[in-house]
């Protein structure tokens, strides 16, 4: 190649927007460990870097980033579902489409499949807990309130503390700030997610227990360092805000 080229190269706006992309995605890799991605990224420039942002980076965020519902995600299911609900019109088959959109961040749809679901099957618990998460994630706090808290009062545990977790984001964003960290503080004795370690921390900084809260910070930031690959990514958004909060913390 001549030296033309490369000064066109350098000219080229579009050379470096995807320089500036790939560096991008190398810093992730090496930040998130993921050494495999990184020998991609460096042995297949463009498209390595392409190929992690859509499988890994973009896979592990969403409109639902660090919130798990059962579901599928392939069109074929969706398909599937609503062939089964067109012939049987079951709860649960609602309940299953409804989980679909929602992790796709479709909440309307969701909100409708799960109202579906509740009208064939009012007591169904996981119904009831999913749409009042569904409810929360469209900011419908008080429609979400008594559906979580009627099946977080029944049964503490439903889905591995996933709902006491939503129950607790509910109180916090309606301003019942002491009852929501009584609800993060019964997670976190039971489970070592980042997600309520690390909002039990805000809620202690904001209250001014800077010790409890740099102790979740902590705690949320030696985990880290020893997840798998698949939990790091789940739980990247609160890991960064977990930095975030201990750089505040040392101030």
């Amino acid at each position: 190649m001549d030296d033309s080229y490369f000064q066109y190269l350098l000219r080229s706006p579009i050379f470096w927007i995807g320089t500036a992309f790939q560096i991008w995605m190398l810093i992730d890799a090496v930040r998130q460990r993921e050494w495999m991605w990184v020998v991609v990224i460096l042995v297949f420039p463009g498209f390595g870097s392409l190929w992690y942002f859509f499988h890994i980076y973009r896979g592990s965020g969403g409109a639902m980033r660090g919130f798990e519902l059962p579901g599928a995600h392939s069109r074929q299911r969706i398909k599937e579902l609503q062939a089964q609900i067109h012939h049987l019109d079951k709860p649960h088959h609602h309940l299953q489409l409804a989980d679909i959109y929602f992790q796709q961040g479709k909440l309307k749809d969701a909100e409708a499949s799960y109202r579906a679901a509740m009208e064939r099957d009012p007591q169904d618990e996981d119904t009831r807990a999913h749409l009042g998460q569904c409810l929360l994630r469209q900011n419908r706090f008080d429609e979400a309130l008594p559906l979580l808290e009627e099946v977080c009062r029944d049964n503490p545990k439903h889905d591995y503390s996933h709902t006491m977790m939503a129950l607790a984001e509910t109180l916090r964003a309606l301003g019942q700030n002491d009852r929501a960290t009584a609800v993060f503080q019964y997670v976190t004795e039971n489970h070592s997610y980042a997600r309520a370690r690390v909002q039990l921390a805000e809620l202690y900084l904001n209250a001014g227990r800077t010790d409890d809260a740099r102790r979740q910070v902590e705690e949320v930031l030696a985990d880290a360092r020893h997840a798998p690959a698949f939990q790091r990514r789940r739980e990247r958004r609160w890991v960064s805000k977990a930095k975030g909060l201990a750089r505040r913390l040392r101030t």
